[in-house]
């Protein structure tokens, strides 16, 4: 029978197998080997800030390998919880981005996010903030760069998608990411890159359609909000992108509950805004920071001004 041994807050399981087990481990790892050495290369269709595609292939020979090995101290993760405030501190907060990494290029929300992340770095002119991996989070960043906007980002050493089990970002330079061991730390450093500590600050939560890791930040975000962990001293706007129907079922769901008396009447909808398109949820920020349609025209004039100024 395989032993399991579990430890910390849901950061990871160790496996530890039995003798038998071990010498089946071992079969599947020549097996690995040598399926392994005959494609050596992932390719990555990205784009750039240019309308054109390019592939970028990352050898698997320059990936780290990213083991899970048992925290030894809790001084581990403070460790990392540090480093997510320096990277913080370094970009500045912003917008944080939660949602799939699964949504490819071709699926409409990508398309979507991508040009909302576009819009809403234009609109805040902030730090753009995600998970930094593949999918929904891709098109984020993607969209950021297109506005020449700071992006920053918290990666886990092991996603769901083609960038399965890589430390690296194909694209973003190495000093803008963080490759997150805990999730807990990681966790630490998406609250902090959306809390306000002035009134300059132009932060929001972005929750776009996704699945299970996506839910487990989207209610922490919204628990946080609640609690008045998040939003005590300045109130975070927190956007939930409802693509396509994408969360009317879990806002049904949400509605039973207030019909049940688990939670009060119009709380969520006080906590959020559900947003079923880019231009309804561009409006509501822009009222929430109290930003006239003169200074968005004044900011797309400096922009084009700026675009012609460069050297052709």
């Amino acid at each position: 029978m395989m032993q399991f041994s579990t430890f910390g807050s849901s950061d990871f399981v160790l496996i530890k197998p039995t003798h038998h087990q071990n010498r089946l481990i071992n079969c599947s790892k020549l097996l690995f080997s040598s399926t392994q050495h005959k494609n050596n290369s992932v390719g990555f269709n990205l784009s750039k800030h240019k309308a054109n595609h390019r592939s970028i292939f990352v050898s698997k020979s320059k990936q780290e390998s990213f083991e899970f090995d048992e925290r030894k101290s809790p001084n581990e993760v403070k460790e990392e919880i540090k480093q997510c405030y320096e990277l913080i501190n370094r970009l500045g907060r912003g917008i944080v981005y939660l949602g799939s990494s699964r949504m490819g290029s071709s699926h409409s929300h990508y398309v979507q996010a991508q040009e909302l992340a576009k819009e809403i770095a234009n609109l805040l002119d902030s730090t753009t903030w995600s998970g930094a991996g593949p999918g929904l989070m891709d098109a984020v960043t993607q969209g950021a760069l297109l506005a020449g906007k700071p992006v920053g980002g918290f990666k886990i050493g092991r996603e769901a998608g083609e960038w399965t089990a890589s430390n690296f970002h194909p694209y973003l330079p190495s000093e803008n990411y963080l490759t997150c061991r805990f999730f807990s730390a990681r966790k630490h450093g998406l609250v902090d890159a959306v809390v306000r500590n002035n009134s300059f600050d132009k932060t929001a939560v972005v929750a776009l359609p996704g699945g299970i890791g996506t839910l487990d930040e989207l209610f922490e975000m919204l628990a946080l909000i609640q609690l008045e962990r998040i939003g005590s001293k300045l109130p975070v706007p927190f956007l939930l992108m409802n693509y396509d129907s994408f969360y009317s079922k879990l806002l049904d769901f949400l509605d039973v509950c207030e019909d049940r008396g688990t939670v009060s009447k119009g709380e969520v909808a006080s906590l959020w805004k559900v947003c079923n398109s880019n231009s309804e949820a561009l409006a509501y920020l822009a009222d929430f920071y109290c930003i006239s349609s003169g200074d968005i025209s004044q900011k797309k004039e400096t922009k084009l001004q700026s675009t012609h100024d460069l050297p052709s």
